[in-house]
């Protein structure tokens, strides 16, 4: 059974020492541990050569290293790759919620992407992850929540997924990681935290991925934004997925807007800029005929002109049985046009993996319905 305290991937260093202290290994044999996981990327025991023996046994035996296997991995013509990743039990470390589907069916499977730069002189390589199996926020017109929620991620298990990214061949190591895949993040407050600190340490304790190029994405938890400025050291980079200009709206495409407003979103975003000092990113996904008019546009800028942000336009990727479309190309650059004509710094992101369903929570959702 699979032990969350005994998960290489969120064990550090002072654990890692203890637990070998406990087994009369030599102290430095922490490190040797640590060097073979992330930095020479070997999951199994018997071949740390540079272990005895009996070092290895007890490390196979009582350590847990990769708790998930692949149930599928996608790659699409533009470089992008996907994996469906399924977990080995039925437990999920730091909370009481069990992984378990609909009507007792057990489900533990996410998916993490590995997103290469279009560019391809440029080093950057992105690791979208998940932090939860499922999703409590239930965006209207997204597929990661329409099952729900069915469990917590433990840090080690989040760690894996870049992990698990970090060794696909033929795109190199990765270089930023964002929390955009399935789950709200801040809704796993602890394991995203604790896993953000393992991501950003230095090899071989970590996997030496610099703060500054992780960011949390967040529907928005005015309380744990504003925790995550006050509580947690490492300066990532916060992005609030807003998708609508206008309460109203937004309560209708994302169920946990009818807990907080715009404004009190706006006065925790504002927090968290005088205390980082670092600018929030706006996510806004267009959804054709929904929220891309220009008078959306207008007070989206407005919104966005009361705060010190930078604006990340998505056009959708459509997800069979939702009602939603994708935006007209037209529609999209004069949306980001009054953007910018009001001195907005406002990107449209390039669509990546279209082919291989690379959207948060296509892939799952998909592979529920072919075996289901």
């Amino acid at each position: 059974m699979w032990n969350p305290e005994h998960h290489v991937f969120s064990m550090g260093r002072e654990a890692l020492e203890a637990w070998c202290a406990d087994r009369s290994m030599p102290r430095f044999r922490a490190e040797q541990i640590a060097s073979w996981v992330f930095e020479h990327a070997e999951p199994d025991p018997t071949r740390w050569t540079n272990l005895s023996a009996r070092d290895r046994k007890a490390a196979a035996s009582g350590l847990d290293l990769l708790t998930g296997r692949t149930l599928s991995h996608q790659r699409a013509t533009d470089g992008t790759q996907k994996l469906l990743v399924e977990w080995d039990d039925e437990g999920s470390e730091g909370s009481s919620l069990p992984i378990l589907g609909d009507a007792g069916r057990v489900d533990r499977q996410t998916e993490c992407v590995m997103i290469p730069a279009l560019d391809p002189a440029s080093n950057r390589r992105t690791a979208c992850i998940s932090s939860q199996v499922g999703c409590p926020v239930g965006c209207r017109f997204c597929a990661s929540g329409l099952s729900g929620l069915d469990g917590n991620l433990s840090a080690g298990r989040i760690v894996e997924q870049v992990w698990r990214l970090d060794r696909l061949p033929g795109v190199g190591r990765v270089s930023n990681v964002v929390f955009m895949g399935m789950g709200e993040p801040l809704s796993n407050f602890g394991a995203v935290t604790d896993a953000i600190r393992v991501l950003a340490t230095p090899k071989p304790w970590g996997m030496g991925i610099g703060a500054r190029k992780i960011t949390v994405s967040t529907v928005g938890l005015p309380k744990y934004i504003r925790r995550l400025a006050d509580e947690f050291e490492l300066p990532v980079t916060l992005a609030l997925s807003l998708h609508a200009p206008s309460d109203q709206l937004r309560r209708d495409l994302i169920p946990w807007a009818e807990y907080t407003t715009i404004d009190e979103l706006l006065s925790a975003c504002s927090a968290w800029f005088d205390k980082t000092g670092r600018e929030i990113t706006l996510e806004y996904t267009l959804l054709g005929g929904t929220n891309d008019s220009p008078d959306q546009a207008r007070r989206l800028a407005e919104i966005a002109q009361s705060i010190r942000a930078n604006i990340n336009l998505i056009r959708y990727n459509e997800v069979e049985g939702l009602p939603f479309r994708r935006p007209r190309d037209d529609d999209v650059r004069r949306f980001q046009e009054i953007l910018r004509d009001r001195g907005l710094n406002a990107h449209i992101r390039a669509s990546r993996g279209r082919d291989i369903a690379a959207a948060c929570g296509q892939l799952r959702h998909e592979h529920e319905s072919s075996t289901g």
